[in-house]
């Protein structure tokens, strides 16, 4: 039986800037879900990378005094590196600049013009540099001094005049309507769906997808005047990284996307102009596409002028990274705006982590170490209140996968959080520490079904905070079986434990 291919994106992230908290957000959040689906024994392909073209860009190495291409090499390393300290497992790291991108945006760039979908006029009109997007006049508004900004960024706006192709958006109102109604989850969460629906219903105009005024990007193809319009080039490295133009090769099999991650900001680049794009070269649309929050930080919008961008690579030395990851992703709903805080941070880690699966593990292992020969406990005898609590530990992937189905990350971790307290209650009303002077055959019992429990939550955990879960099940004696399918096996009674120590350490204190 073949496997289930999942492909799962981050937005490739522009280069004009250092990575922060907003990056590593979107990419522990992808990292978790390509991580589920391969504890869930599907066949996932995970994509990031960096976005290296446009004017932006090209100003930002000119400001630096250095090559468009020294200055992209860079900037994207030190997003690589962003990566490798959150521990994100992409299986291929795209940029822009590559030869192998560069050949799939001039091969659909010449789909769409075969098929009649682009064109070349003129533009005019107000485009922000900082956006690299073209605003109708609608879409902005004025400042006291006279300037005019995007409404929707609060970036500069300035009035642009010059010779561009065009791609006929205007052309893709109906069937983009059509799809969006015959397919009610392709844009999540619904606020954003709803955004979407009322600017497409509101028309279309035809988008300038090429520009004169700079030549840091991918030539048009019999063109070399022009460079594509960034979010073109962009939004095809999702179909560059699966081998396009080659629809034959290994990778192509998980085309079409099952899901694309982005950030609010950039929801319309996704879900109206890529979606006709794709309409326009006759490929398959991605099944998915979801749209989350922004962080502030202590009440506070992030901003170069504040001085407030968090690098979260500090965060992870100071407090450890699977602490990181786990507070990102509990905090605030996923889709929702979310505040970072010392305070908040300090109080999930000491209360969730810490004091909540911690202490159980510590607590458990500990005791069998000391009490129980160092192994897994023979089973014995189960009671109610053991098969009882087996039962919701073998109920938890359900609910899980359920969650994760929606991106309810906060749900998952409810869940698991859940069996955890109801693992405190039951070792509080069992007392193993009493059973031991009494009744060391019920001991054991109660002992083995902690050590069930904990393997659970150590293989369901592992997604969110990998590092620390492995060094869990290690303490279990688990061997490399670590899938969704070893806890439809029994643990093996006598496997020699090693003695564990604290997984999570107290902070602030």
């Amino acid at each position: 039986m073949s496997k289930t291919k999942f492909y799962i994106t981050t937005p490739i992230y522009y280069v004009n800037g250092a990575p922060h908290l907003g990056h590593a957000y979107t990419s522990t959040a992808a990292d978790v879900l390509a991580r589920w689906h391969r504890l869930a024994g599907d066949e996932v392909f995970f994509l990031t990378g960096t976005d290296e073209h446009g004017q932006k860009v090209e100003a930002a190495a000119r400001n630096a005094g250095i090559a468009p291409q020294d200055f992209t090499d860079r900037v994207s390393a030190d997003f690589r590196d962003m990566a490798r300290a959150m521990n994100i497992s992409n299986d291929d790291f795209i940029r822009t600049t590559e030869a192998r991108h560069k050949a799939a945006c001039q091969a659909i760039w010449s789909k769409l013009k075969e098929n009649g979908f682009i064109y070349l006029g003129a533009y005019e009109g107000w485009y922000a540099v900082r956006d690299e997007a073209f605003y109708d006049e609608s879409e902005t508004a004025l400042k006291p001094d006279g300037s005019r900004y995007a409404v929707a960024s609060g970036a500069a706006v300035e009035w642009v005049v010059e010779p561009s192709y065009f791609f006929k958006l205007s052309a893709f109102q109906d069937r983009l309507l059509a799809f969006y109604e015959e397919n009610p989850g392709f844009i999540a969460p619904a606020a954003k769906r709803n955004e979407i629906l009322s600017f497409v219903r509101g028309g279309l105009n035809d988008l300038s997808i090429s520009r004169t005024s700079f030549s840091w990007g991918v030539k048009v193809p019999g063109d070399e005047k022009h460079v594509m319009y960034v979010w073109l080039d962009a939004l095809v490295n999702y179909l560059t990284a699966v081998g396009y133009p080659d629809m034959s090769g290994p990778r192509a099999g998980f085309w079409p996307a099952s899901l694309h991650l982005v950030g609010k900001e950039i929801i319309r680049f996704h879900a109206v102009y890529w979606p006709a794009f794709l309409m326009g070269a006759g490929l398959e649309l991605p099944k998915k596409i979801f749209s989350h929050g922004w962080w502030t930080v202590e009440g506070e919008k992030m901003s170069k002028s504040l001085g407030n961008f968090i690098d979260v690579r500090p965060l992870v030395q100071e407090y450890g990274l699977d602490q990181i990851r786990y507070f990102i992703l509990r905090e605030v709903p996923f889709g929702n705006d979310g505040d970072f805080s010392k305070e908040s941070l300090h109080r999930r880690i000491n209360s969730d982590l810490a004091n909540g699966i911690g202490n159980l593990a510590q607590r458990t292992l500990s005791f069998i170490g000391k009490n129980a020969g160092a192994a897994v406990p023979p089973k014995g005898t189960l009671t109610e209140a053991d098969e009882a609590l087996i039962a919701e530990a073998k109920a938890l992937p359900a609910k899980l996968h359920a969650a994760m189905e929606k991106l309810a990350f906060h749900e998952a971790l409810d869940e698991i959080w859940r069996l955890i307290r109801a693992a405190d209650g039951y070792i509080d009303a069992q007392a193993p520490w009493s059973l031991r002077k009494t009744d060391l055959d019920r001991m054991n019992s109660v002992l083995y079904t902690l050590c069930v429990v904990l393997r659970t939550l150590g293989v369901v955990l592992q997604p969110f905070m990998p590092e620390t879960m492995s060094k869990l099940l290690d303490y279990l004696g688990l061997d490399e079986a670590r899938s969704l399918a070893v806890l439809d096996t029994a643990l093996v009674e006598g496997t020699a434990l090693p003695t564990p120590t604290g997984l999570f350490p107290r902070v602030g204190v």
